[in-house]
């Protein structure tokens, strides 16, 4: 039996994911919710690019959407800059009845002490209510830093420590909210955009490494550790949605720590520039323009590099393409999954079942 999916908003994300349900057979596309009025009554097919009709119309109206009974939400909507308001769509969503999996809020990976408890549970009598589940996740936040570590740490004999990195040119990466207001590129360095206040990193990052301390077993010292290093730009620039003056932010290398007795055990870093040549002595990925690298100190020690890149297009592309993937192909696992929050570690092995090139 096929599964019934609704995509929320058909942005940089969504219309990966109506593409691939399209293409999955245990799928069925019944409803697409936009927030923009030049996109309400398109076909889904049109918003995907797919260069033909689906038979799905998209709609402004959020009870249409859901009026078409939808097992599943693939929910793709912006969340970084309306947190909350995210949050309490997709708490309706499970009271109605309706699985989701979603991007984000990414603070939702995992459960952690930055939220008091009522937040945590007022998701989870919610899913109970409804019998549904929730799933936040995505390549990063994600696959790349929760279910790949796990799987090379399961290799260890002794883990001194586990590094998880993002190494990447978002010079292409067409999201002018992320870019400009929550990382600050192209802004003077003496403003601190809200991305680099004390804490917000171990909102957003924070809970992979606190999954990964579960699952390992460890009781982390508290608070996570952050460090942040932010450099300018030696010249005039631009990417596609932010153009970078000379001695503005252009730059930032980032660090959550998970300390155990004192020591780094889990860490969580990011290297992101905005033109491929910046900062050279920073890590660079072993070919392309970005990647996903792990480093396990121990015994043995293991070093994994993940690199993507789009088939008609960049790795910004095709890492839109493998975040949509992700909640894509776990759809049937959450549906099954019982009802409340459900992290990478309540789930069974997610693969791409059905999409091999008959």
């Amino acid at each position: 039996m096929t599964t019934r999916v609704a995509v929320w908003s058909t942005g940089t994300l969504g219309r990966h994911a109506i593409a691939g349900i399209d293409r999955n057979p245990d799928l069925e596309l019944v409803g697409v919710w936009v927030s923009d009025p030049a996109k309400d009554g398109r076909d889904a097919g049109d918003l995907a690019g797919l260069g033909r009709d689906l038979g799905i119309t998209a709609s402004t109206d959020r009870d249409v959407v859901l009026a078409a009974r939808p097992d599943c939400i693939v929910h793709c909507a912006m969340t970084d800059d309306r947190v909350l308001e995210a949050y309490e769509d997709l708490v309706g969503f499970l009271e109605a009845g309706i699985n989701v999996v979603s991007s984000g809020p990414v603070i939702l990976l995992f459960p952690g002490p930055a939220l008091p408890e009522s937040f945590w549970q007022r998701i989870e009598d919610a899913g109970r209510h409804g019998g549904a589940s929730l799933h936040v996740n995505g390549i990063d936040p994600g696959w790349a830093n929760d279910v790949l570590p796990l799987q090379l740490l399961s290799l260890s004999q002794r883990i001194d420590q586990v590094r998880v990195m993002e190494i990447a040119d978002y010079s292409t990466y067409d999201q002018a909210v992320s870019m400009g207001d929550i990382f600050g590129f192209g802004a003077p360095l003496d403003e601190v955009a809200p991305l680099w206040q004390p804490g917000i990193l171990s909102m957003a990052w924070g809970p992979v490494v606190r999954q990964m301390a579960a699952a390992l077993d460890v009781t982390l010292d508290e608070p996570l550790v952050e460090t942040v290093d932010r450099r300018p730009a030696e010249s005039d620039l631009s990417t596609v949605c932010v153009d970078i003056k000379e001695g503005t932010m252009a730059a930032v290398r980032f660090e959550v720590i998970g300390m155990v007795d004192g020591e780094p055990r889990i860490v969580l870093e990011h290297v992101t520039r905005t033109h491929r040549d910046q900062v050279p002595e920073w890590p660079r990925p072993s070919n392309g323009d970005g990647s996903y690298r792990l480093e396990i100190t121990g015994e043995p020690m293991m070093t994994v590099e993940f690199t993507h890149h789009g088939e008609h297009g960049d790795h910004n592309v095709s890492g839109m393409i493998i975040t949509a993937q992700r909640l894509v192909n776990a759809v049937p696992a959450v549906v099954a999954a019982e009802p409340g929050l459900v992290t990478a570690l309540d789930l069974p092995l997610v693969t791409g079942r059905g999409l091999v090139t008959s």
